[in-house]
């Protein structure tokens, strides 16, 4: 009889809701460890995780959930993932890989470089899936497949790990892309940050009032203005000066959106118009 070969024996996920929740239920579809533990401060959530079978351990206390793992994965905000750094170096075994799931990679390298005693075991990751509902009764074990995972590696990066953690996001039917911390900021506040400022900023331009005549034009717009505004705000504040120069970009094209029609120039706001929407085309 053969036994199973798993690419790690044990995985702590450290926050159990929507991401967390649904890696663990990912993992152990595609069987890619043999326990998966799951680590919050509240047990209700742990409970929902054993139930939906998304975690086979749940754990209150950080040492008996991270000391005998192999891979560690924080699957918290950017603010929490660098608190953590700090509370979990020291009782993570020898050779234990640890990545990440946070948006804004700059910010948290320097901090894992900083503190973590075996840092080049860390590897940076920014699964590019989810939603904007949040805990883990919202999890599913296909989250993640059919799109893109950034993998931020840096020099000091140790190799074997960094392939580990390509081979385990591409198991859960991911397509790696490997990018620098740098260009993965500047690029995903284009992409990621500035969409959620700018259905924030919609929503909020809408008077109240209004809102009971809205089609679904403004729901799918503004979808993502229902995501979690403390995450946002630590996003916004981890990756600043990129969010910023985005801003700045989105706000000189609705500068040229008021201008011609204060000018009555219908022609380039046409212009205006086919651009977006020939970018957008690109998308499909």
């Amino acid at each position: 009889m053969l036994l199973r070969t798993y690419v790690f024996k044990r995985v702590a996920i450290v926050g159990v809701g929507l991401m967390g929740g649904s890696l663990g239920m990912a993992i152990k579809k595609h069987k890619l460890a043999r326990e998966v533990i799951g680590l919050s401060h509240r047990q209700a959530a742990l409970d929902q995780a054993v139930r939906m079978n998304a975690i086979d351990t749940p754990c209150l206390d950080v040492q008996k959930a991270i000391s005998n793992a192999d891979l560690v994965i924080l699957a918290t905000p950017v603010d929490s993932i660098i608190k953590l750094f700090t509370t979990i170096n020291p009782y993570l075994k020898r050779g234990c890989i640890v990545t990440d799931v946070g948006s804004a990679k700059v910010k948290i390298i320097e901090h894992a470089e900083k503190i973590l005693s075996a840092s080049p075991f860390f590897v940076g990751s920014h699964p590019l899936a989810g939603s904007e509902k949040k805990g883990v009764a919202n999890a599913t074990d296909n989250l993640f497949e059919g799109s893109a995972c950034i993998m931020t590696p840096t020099s000091k990066t140790n190799q074997v790990a960094k392939q580990k953690v390509k081979h385990f996001w591409t198991k859960l039917g991911m397509d790696v892309k490997l990018l620098s911390p740098e260009e993965h900021d500047e690029i995903l506040a284009y992409v990621s940050h500035l969409p959620h400022l700018v259905a924030y900023g919609l929503i909020s331009a809408v008077p109240a009032k209004f809102l009971e005549y809205a089609s679904q034009g403004l729901k799918d717009t503004s979808r993502v203005a229902a995501s979690s505004p403390q995450m946002w705000s630590d996003i916004c504040m981890a990756n600043s000066k990129n969010v910023l120069n985005a801003l700045d970009k989105c706000v000189e094209y609705l500068a040229h959106f008021r201008k011609a029609i204060i000018s009555r120039d219908q022609k380039s706001l046409v212009q205006y118009f086919t651009q977006a929407q020939e970018n957008r085309n690109k998308l499909d």
